[in-house]
């Protein structure tokens, strides 16, 4: 009896890390759409170079950091696994979204965002054998509702794109589309390594994959003519958004659903109204409120599906 509360109790500490790592990471999501929207404006470097800026920025920090870790090998079976991993939820990935951004305004990008969780959740039940219940659908649909209520009833934040075009609508679906497969395919590779391991590896593949188009390119990039508020928000985008928010998301992939981790990505468009609020280019109203109840109600639904008690599949 006492080990089985005991197993229960550990359990649950577990999920908790999870959720809180999740949120930890959409929440430095969310203000990286902000400044990386900021950067791709000033139009000093492409979309490409600040991918090869994260890429090498966080491949040096987990490589430095596993030295002081336990050594720990990646099975050389595993490695072209890791690359495939690496092209979708990296590569691929942050390429999409940093390119759909100078292509969307803000709201239609959030909009399409919304998609995610539901890409995820029928990835999930394809290839983990998830099975897609009426409790979890209908929390991925209330969260869904919250985060549209949100999104049109915020002022749009500045420093978007005038208009959508077409090829951006296409860019921030392969977005969705591409950390979906990422977040439903790879889960048993993931919970097999540590997370440094892992992640190491996986932007190793992805500076290589990307450096070779574009030295030329960083080679040229004027950082003694940055103003320092842009060298700022490149540096939050290279070591927070990127170093950060990639270590605390493995955390939670090893302990929470696919479906749930994609589901924190309305967590994004909450931060993006907050700090609109703060700085003032918006105001806090009873349906932003009643937003932010039903996104983490909906949460809260998919947590307590029969599928998210499953144990991972390994």
């Amino acid at each position: 009896m006492k080990n089985a509360i005991f197993a229960g109790a550990m359990k649950n500490n577990s999920a908790f890390i999870g959720h809180l790592a999740c949120f930890a990471a959409y929440c430095i999501f969310g203000l990286n759409i902000v400044f990386c929207k900021n950067i791709a404006n000033t139009q000093v470097m492409t979309p490409m170079d600040l991918f090869c800026l994260r890429a090498t920025g966080a491949t040096v920090l987990f490589w430095l950091l596993s030295l002081f870790l336990p050594r720990e090998k990646m099975a050389l079976r595993d490695l072209p696994r890791v690359f495939v991993a690496s092209l979708l939820g990296l590569f691929l990935t942050q390429m999409s979204f940093l390119k759909a951004i100078t292509m969307t305004t803000s709201i239609d990008l959030s909009i399409v965002n919304t998609c995610t969780p539901i890409m995820t959740m029928f990835v999930a039940a394809v290839f983990l054998k998830e099975p897609i219940t009426f409790k979890k659908i209908g929390g991925v649909l209330v969260s869904l509702c919250g985060v549209l209520l949100l999104i049109f009833n915020s002022i749009a934040v500045e420093g978007g794109a005038d208009s959508t075009q077409p090829m951006g609508i296409v860019l921030a679906i392969c977005n969705g589309l591409t950390f979906a497969l990422y977040l439903g395919i790879f889960r048993p590779l993931i919970v097999k390594y540590h997370v440094v391991t892992f992640m190491k590896w996986m932007f190793l593949f992805s500076m290589l994959v990307s450096l070779p188009f574009n030295l030329q390119g960083l080679a040229a990039l004027p950082f003694s003519q940055m103003e320092n508020r842009l060298l700022l928000q490149v540096g939050y985008v290279v070591f927070f958004a990127t170093f950060v928010a990639y270590f605390l998301i493995p955390i939670g992939q090893k302990r929470i659903r696919p479906t749930l981790v994609s589901m924190y990505n309305y967590v994004q468009p909450i931060i993006a109204t907050v700090i609109s609020i703060v700085i003032g280019l918006d105001v806090m109203t009873w349906q932003k409120v009643a937003a932010m109840v039903l996104v983490f109600g909906g949460v809260w639904v998919v947590n307590r599906s029969r599928s998210a008690q499953l144990h991972p599949k390994r």
